[in-house]
């Protein structure tokens, strides 16, 4: 009988182990492809001037760092007092930091809202006396009433209820307010919650518009597995955002994307990317006719390195920048972290007319991979402003760069 209960515990205690090892398994890869890392608080080490010393930026500007102690800065916008507000993702709050002295470094930080789901993006509507302040958390769209005299928020709302659950791939959420005369009309971007799949109609891998007049919201764009970043392009109002491509095809395809968005447009994920390509590793359906070819489907409008993980992007502007660099765009690339050979890790600029025909890109600064491999920094948003200054968060070292045009 004792050899009977001891045989069924060795047993079950076989069982249960490898019953962990497949979880852990599983937990680390779909199939053969590896699952994203989510934690990317950790930094490079904190020698911040030899970091920025490592990393070319071009002739006549300027690069330092102006915030530290900002784990996982993530969004960063700008309050009505010019003071920057910042989302820590991975930490669940917003802080503020201002430079008070006027010395070009922040000396001033303070945390603003705290124990928050994954917060991410940001967006400000002020009007005569009030500032409203909107978050979007993984699982929800909030909103609060925001001092400008003290940056300090007061009255939080919640307006919405975002689609999220526990196992998303993609969980960060991002704002972008649709200028006059549909400024009342809050955009929301919602990664897919897997690699590649099916999703149904469920709001996920796309943008949501939500009015925030009537508190109503419907549909804006599909077919987007993961557009982390949205701004306006200054001359037309058009919206550009960023895409990340699937894995698993190799360190080469599919592309990432830059693409504009429309409203009532499909562009693809998860059976077409780039220029209206078929992904027919994923879909094996026969089709009479390509099903990725317009009108079915919209193209990307850029084509970016695969794997390059595009984030921020931001338009330059005429006041105080070389004519040359006008209305190009600028584009955060956070870096690989499962190709073969590392690529991104920099800011490229894509060069365009006023009428947003593209003629090229190059890099604009780079550095955060050293020749030997080791990631110094992951650039993440990045807002240009009149005047030759930029300001760029990055998320590894939990840090916002300035970078300024000299005189």
């Amino acid at each position: 009988m004792k050899i009977g209960r001891l045989r069924k515990k060795v047993f079950l205690i076989a069982i249960l182990t490898i019953l962990l090892g497949v979880g852990f398994v599983l937990k680390k890869n779909i199939g053969a492809i590896k699952i994203p890392p989510t934690d990317d608080t950790v930094h490079s080490g904190g020698d911040f001037d030899a970091i920025t010393k490592k990393l070319s930026v071009p002739d006549g500007f300027d690069l330092i760092v102006y915030a530290t102690d900002l784990p996982g800065a993530r969004v960063i916008e700008f309050d009505d007092k010019g003071r920057l507000v910042v989302s820590q993702t991975a930490e669940g709050k917003i802080s503020v930091v201002s430079d008070t002295n006027g010395d070009g470094v922040a000396d001033s930080s303070k945390t603003i809202a705290e124990h928050l789901n994954k917060p991410h993006g940001l967006a400000f509507r002020c009007a005569d006396t009030i500032c409203f302040f909107y978050v979007a958390e993984h699982d929800k769209l909030t909103r609060y009433v925001y001092d400008s005299n003290t940056a300090s928020v007061s009255g939080y709302t919640k307006l919405l209820d975002l689609p999220a659950s526990a196992t998303d791939r993609h969980f960060t959420r991002t704002l972008l307010f649709l200028p006059s005369p549909d400024d009342n009309i809050l955009l929301i971007s919602i990664g897919s919650s897997c690699d590649v799949c099916h999703e149904g109609d469920n709001q996920r891998a796309g943008v949501i518009a939500y009015d925030i007049s009537t508190g109503k919201s419907e549909d804006y764009a599909r077919g987007l597995r993961n557009s982390v970043f949205m701004t306006l392009n200054p001359v037309d109002g058009r919206v550009f955002a960023t895409e990340m491509g699937r894995d698993g095809l190799g360190d080469n395809i599919p592309p990432d994307e830059v693409n504009v968005i429309e409203k009532g447009k499909n562009y693809g994920w998860p059976i077409c990317f780039g220029d209206n390509i078929h992904d027919d590793m994923f879909d094996t359906n026969t089709y009479i006719r390509n099903p990725c070819m317009s009108p079915f489907e919209t193209p990307s409008f850029l084509d970016l390195p695969a794997h390059s993980a595009p984030l921020g992007l931001s338009f330059i502007p005429e006041e105080g920048w070389p004519e040359d660099h006008w209305y190009n765009l600028l584009v955060a690339f956070h870096g690989s972290w499962n190709r073969s050979e590392p690529t991104g890790y920099k800011i490229v600029r894509l060069t365009l007319d006023t009428k947003g025909n593209y003629s090229g890109s190059q890099d604009f600064i780079s550095g955060w991979l050293t020749p030997d491999g080791k990631k110094l920094g992951r650039p993440v948003d990045i807002k240009v402003l009149s005047g030759g200054v930029i300001y760029i968060s990055d998320d590894l070292n939990g840090v916002i760069y300035t970078v300024s045009r000299g005189r």
